[in-house]
């Protein structure tokens, strides 16, 4: 069977095609975003089971490139690239962590967490990039002059195309916000050989700067505004589906900064319905930072009107976007999904983040978000204790260690209720003995 899928425009007025191998990332008739589309008449006449049984079968095997969580769905992924032209790393397939004792103590009895930090780069990011570096490398096989993949970024997607283009042989350009991204994020493009551009502005003044130099065609947009990081990252609501034993959660709670994720993982799932792999959806929230939230404050008003803002110095530095790209394709994603946007504030998500981390996680400060709201969602009966809930915790937490020293350090501004704090002694018997007495009968109370 010959699968296809292309670049649609999202306007239902326009619906303008390219071709995967065009250089575009919004529709030149009335420039809107584009989604890629697929031939799901085509795909449809295998079957749900079938698509299930190959899906399992591939899932972790040793099979280049389909034993990585991404490429295992190739067919609803590129079904046109040529194997030899995927660059992966064997992303996906990460662990979804039942937090058990977490659960219990916010008062969800099943709650899950998608460890999607668990991948090469260390973030959700992978996910998508792996898919349009391997396009990339497809074009200039195909001989088209592109130089270098450039992105803007907060960390994350830095990192990750820097990764991956340097397992393709490609050059990578980034343009970070200077002092608005965590060491571990800034070292890892420097160290993966990308151009680095460390600028004196935001999120969004490096994303103006990257839609200007990437009207040069031989440097390759890599944003979430390009439609090809969607189909890996749509990978991520199947993944869950399929880990479940191809059962839906009833609820799934996704942190949102430029909202690609958000769009990304609704696509998925309606896959999964339209060829009839499941039969419902869950219900969608995006969480969002206090001092970075535009989807919030839309929501507030039924999405009747968006209106950009500017980010504010957030923990969550990942999401510290005002103005996001993805937006239109968020709001739809939402109305489909009976979706809820909540907001959490510094401590909030700190508080969060620290309480699962001493249940066993190790979050980084936006999973700190999605679960400080999902807390405030269970206590408005937004969410039902009895629903089965799943966070997807976007990016590893050792990527934000200086965050988490000092949340433990107290130098945060609030509390830090949970800080946990090493003893310092002289190395005594008698110290060591009077030390241990006091402090596990301080935490025999927690």
């Amino acid at each position: 069977m010959t699968y296809r899928a292309w670049f649609k425009c999202i306007n239902p007025k326009c619906g303008a095609t390219y071709p995967l191998n065009t250089v575009v990332y919004s529709c030149h008739e009335c420039q809107s975003l584009l989604e890629v589309e697929h031939d799901t008449e085509a795909l449809g006449r295998r079957g749900a089971a079938a698509w299930m049984k190959l899906f399992e079968e591939r899932y972790k095997s040793n099979e280049w490139p389909y034993g990585a969580g991404v490429w295992g769905k190739k067919e609803w992924i590129l079904p046109q690239i040529d194997d030899r032209n995927v660059v992966s790393l064997y992303e996906g397939g990460t662990n979804l962590f039942w937090a058990e004792r977490f659960g219990k103590i916010v008062g969800i009895n099943d709650l899950w967490i998608k460890l999607c930090g668990n991948t090469h780069s260390g973030s959700f990011k992978d996910l998508g990039m792996t898919v349009l570096v391997s396009q990339v490398k497809q074009m200039i096989s195909e001989g088209a002059p592109i130089k270098a993949v450039v992105c803007a970024s907060t960390g994350d997607t830095s990192a990750a195309l820097a990764t991956y283009c340097a397992a393709a042989g490609i050059q990578s350009i980034v343009l970070l916000p200077r002092g608005k991204i965590s060491l571990a994020q800034l070292v890892q493009p420097i160290s993966n050989d990308a151009l680095v551009l460390y600028l004196d502005t935001d999120f969004d003044g490096c994303m103006r700067l990257v839609k200007e130099i990437t009207k040069d065609p031989t440097l390759y947009l890599a944003n979430s505004m390009n439609s090809l990081r969607v189909e890996g990252q749509k990978t991520v609501g199947i993944e869950i589906v399929q880990q479940f034993d191809w059962e839906t959660p009833d609820v799934m709670i996704i942190p949102g900064g430029n909202l690609g994720n958000v769009s990304a993982l609704g696509k998925g799932l309606l896959m999964m319905r339209d060829l009839g792999l499941i039969s419902r959806l869950p219900r969608i929230v995006v969480a969002q930072a206090e001092r970075a939230n535009p989807l919030y404050r839309a929501y507030l008003n039924g999405f009747q009107n968006f209106e950009p803002i500017t980010a504010e110095k957030t923990l969550a530095s990942a999401i510290q976007i005002g103005n996001p790209v993805s937006i239109e394709k968020a709001i739809r994603t939402l109305q489909q999904f009976n979706g809820v946007v909540e907001q959490a504030t510094e401590e909030e998500l700190a508080e969060a983040a620290a309480l699962g981390d001493r249940t066993g996680m190790f979050n980084c400060p936006h999973t700190g978000v999605a679960l400080a709201a999902m807390i405030k969602l269970l206590k408005a009966g937004k969410i039902d204790k009895s629903e089965r809930v799943v966070v997807i915790s976007t990016a590893h937490g050792l990527k934000f260690v200086e965050m988490k020293v000092k949340y433990h350090q107290k130098e945060l501004g609030f509390p830090s209720k949970h800080a946990n704090q090493p003893i310092e002694l002289p190395a005594r018997l008698d110290a060591v003995k009077t030390a241990l007495d006091q402090a596990l009968e301080a935490r025999g109370k927690f």
